[in-house]
């Protein structure tokens, strides 16, 4: 990989584009991975702040759950609301003012095992009780893949268990948001999912999960036909809204990490346009929303850029 974090960055500095435009992105991470091997270990509000003040008028930010700052004792079930209590930390000392006119985490997304079914209800009191004024709702990913090189993040079939559906129903009743990470190919099961609990409002990550690398490399003419189908279909859901960003990632099967310069938003723009304009084509605009998925994306290209791409 040739990306260099912020220095690499700054290597391809571009003028703000309609740098009025008032914006909530509604998917970042915190996290302080000190021991991991990852790229940006350490995304606090400092390293938010430098990239949401970077050009754009972003008023507000949405914090998704990164399974950081769990609470090292206790039950199991509950330690993720240390993560909610964090965050809920930094969110306060941000609307204090005195890092800027942003809000960041003004709604935070935690995690909670749904397959516990009806006995979620005291963990998602937990959250609630650890932000009463931010906490929406929770992410559970449904990632599956049969195959080894690829990383799985659940059970196969996890969006038909009875009892995943059972703590879902929980979620509905309280009128909170479930988030969902799965890959391209388990598309229909979101479907058989989403009408099965009709009334519960379902947020999808990451264009749906896309997959180019790996077993999935070199297959576009299956892997995009595949996934096309699939958006269409999740598409038809009215309680099933997108966001459109994560492409970044390199399991999506761009380069651009590699790239000795970082990339400029026109061009990025353009191996982002078929792709986000087939899903807004199939959920009209008033279902998608542009994320940044920071820091993950961040290894291929700066906010400014990001934003600026988004905007063309």
């Amino acid at each position: 990989m040739a990306y260099g974090g912020n220095d690499w960055l700054a290597l391809n500095p571009e003028p703000t584009l309609e740098p009025e435009l008032p914006i909530c992105d509604p998917h970042h991470h915190f996290w302080d991975f000190r021991n991991e091997r990852v790229p940006y270990q350490r995304y606090l509000l400092d390293e938010l702040n430098a990239d949401i003040y970077s050009g754009h008028n972003v008023r507000s930010t949405v914090f998704i759950e990164a399974r950081s700052m769990y609470s090292a004792d206790g039950p199991e079930e509950l330690r993720s609301v240390g993560e909610v209590e964090f965050v809920q930390g930094l969110a306060a000392a941000s609307a204090s003012g005195q890092y800027g006119p942003a809000r960041a985490a003004a709604a935070i997304i935690g995690n909670a095992d749904l397959s516990m079914g009806d006995r979620v209800e005291p963990v998602l009191d937990a959250l609630q009780a650890a932000s009463p004024n931010r906490f929406r709702g929770v992410r559970r990913s449904a990632s599956y893949d049969a195959h080894p090189d690829v990383e799985s993040r659940a059970e196969q079939g996890l969006l038909a268990n009875e009892s995943f559906r059972a703590g879902a129903r929980v979620l509905a009743r309280r009128e909170m948001v479930y988030e969902n990470t799965l890959y391209f190919h388990q598309l229909p099961e979101l479907v058989d999912f989403a009408n099965a609990i009709p009334e519960l409002t379902i947020v999808l990550n990451h264009i749906g999960g896309l997959y180019r690398v790996g077993p999935y490399a070199n297959r576009d003419d299956e892997v995009i036909t595949e996934w096309q189908a699939g958006v269409a279909a999740v598409a038809r859901c009215p309680n099933i809204y997108l966001k459109l960003g994560g492409v970044g990632q390199p399991r999506y099967g761009f380069d651009w990490h590699t790239y000795e310069k970082p990339i400029d938003s026109g061009a990025l723009a353009t191996g982002l346009a078929p792709l986000m304009n087939y899903c807004i084509e199939q959920f009209g605009p008033d279902r998608c929303m542009f994320e940044s998925n920071f820091p993950p994306d961040k290894v291929s290209s700066s906010y400014n850029v990001l934003f600026n791409a988004f905007k063309r």
